[in-house]
């Protein structure tokens, strides 16, 4: 979930996203209530303020060994 509060306080790389949470329901207009798994609490947010959590998620990274450059 975005907390828009962040942006106030000085801190160029504290992270804005804070989670993850466990959607409990979704309502027609775009709400979203959440249950942080922590403490229990449910509550109601607007769905553009969530993201996917991808838990353990590696991207493939492709190597390429160089070589030394031959002396002329």
């Amino acid at each position: 979930m975005y907390n828009s509060r962040l942006h106030l306080f000085p801190g160029k790389f504290r992270t804005k996203w804070i989670g993850p949470f466990v959607i409990k329901s979704i309502s027609e207009h775009g709400a979203f209530e959440v249950q942080n798994p922590k403490n229990g609490n449910v509550f109601k947010v607007n769905g553009h303020r969530l993201k996917p959590y991808l838990e353990n998620f590696v991207a493939e990274v492709e190597t390429l060994d160089l070589e030394d450059p031959i002396p002329l």
